[in-house]
């Protein structure tokens, strides 16, 4: 790579990305693109990285910029997958991205790009980065239909240092917009959904090549029993789909959801209703939690939280514990609130940090006796 180049863009193949690179190019930004590859094939022809290699080839290309490609599939594995299946194995719903930005995208990428000699790195994430006080913040993107910075709170002051997001101030129609107006390949591609390795396939079936389903009882909170499952790995809090609940006697024909795994005993609780009580809780515990400005705003505060993506935000009391673990208490009652899911805090646009979700006092749950408040 020449010296002149500062910045290396990460390019998926996705009209993000590539928009990202082009609004730096015309900015007049030394650039380069560098293509991650995070999943090895498996074989089931589904995993989309060679045609995502592709189009990132192209766009390139059409913007006149030297690509580099690196493998970070077995970093992925030790560092993002294994935790995937430990976490479901225990009974909980991790969140994978979370965990990818952290472990991959600005930490592998970022050793990456500072070896081939650049200063920084940029992302087709939506998000937006400033400076105040010496210390980086990390605030929500403009459009906040789009906003990731949900997926980015594990990121810290040397990441948030070395990183651009140029489409933070953008609407996604406008990006869309811009790649159609440059003649990118990518201007009408759909973005990807869901999570990255499992891609098109039906998540039980790839889940039970990893982890073996064991097939049991599926009752009501009371005891009632209503049918078998086929492994409480596959279920999560609040879910409907997938029960195949047909006519229970004594029972209305209302919708029946998940409402608890009893992983020891092999068994799945299940009530009608989708603001039942067994759904809903008002405290929480998490694990360590993480602060991108390096310490809490203090040790009992109010902010807003979400408890998943693209949740509205709620407000909260925070109580940070001795462990550096948080209690947090809601005005309201949240609904399917889930362990291993992320809690991430917020104080109007800044993204404060977050933590996993450990348990809540929903019904089923046991919280932690030792976290007293």
């Amino acid at each position: 790579m020449t010296a002149e180049v500062r910045t290396i863009v990460g390019m998926s193949g996705g009209v993000d990305s590539s928009v990202a690179a082009l609004l730096l190019r015309d900015a007049g930004e030394p650039i380069a693109g560098l293509f991650m590859r995070n999943w090895a094939d498996d074989g089931s022809g589904t995993c989309r990285a060679e045609e995502d290699r592709r189009d990132a080839v192209a766009v390139c290309g059409r913007l006149g910029l030297p690509i580099h490609f690196r493998d970070f599939s077995s970093e992925y594995w030790s560092g993002v997958f294994e935790h995937f299946l430990s976490e479901y194995a225990a009974g909980r719903t991790p969140n994978p991205d979370v965990l990818c930005n952290r472990e991959v995208k600005f930490r592998h990428f970022l050793d990456a790009a500072l070896a081939l000699g650049a200063e920084r790195i940029a992302t087709g994430h939506y998000a937006r980065i400033d400076t105040a006080g010496g210390r980086c913040r990390l605030l929500r993107a403009r459009d906040r239909g789009k906003d990731q910075s949900y997926f980015l709170h594990q990121l810290g002051q040397e990441q948030l240092a070395r990183t651009l997001f140029p489409l933070g101030v953008l609407e996604k129609t406008e990006v869309r917009r811009l790649a159609a107006d440059a003649g990118l390949p990518t201007a009408g591609k759909k973005d990807s959904t869901g999570i990255c390795f499992i891609g098109e396939r039906d998540f039980r079936t790839f889940l039970s090549q990893y982890l073996p389903a064991r097939e049991g009882e599926m009752v009501t909170p009371d005891g009632m029993s209503i049918g078998r499952h086929p492994g409480v790995f596959f279920f999560t809090l609040g879910q409907r789909e997938g029960l195949h609940i047909g006519g229970v006697r004594g029972r209305d024909t209302a919708p029946w959801y998940v409402v608890g795994k009893d992983v020891a005993r092999n068994r799945l609780y299940v009530e009608q209703g989708i603001d039942n009580r067994w759904l809903l809780s008002q405290r929480l515990w998490t694990g360590t939690a993480h602060w991108i400005g390096e310490a809490p705003p203090g040790t009992r505060f109010e902010c807003t939280v979400q408890t998943r993506y693209r949740q509205n935000d709620e407000p909260c009391q925070v109580v940070v514990l001795h462990d550096g673990t948080l209690a947090v208490t809601f005005e309201r009652p949240q609904r399917a609130v889930t362990p291993g899911q992320s809690l991430v805090l917020y104080r109007g646009e800044e993204c404060l940090g977050g933590a996993v979700i450990g348990s809540t006092d929903a019904p089923l749950e046991t919280a932690y006796t030792d976290h007293a408040a």
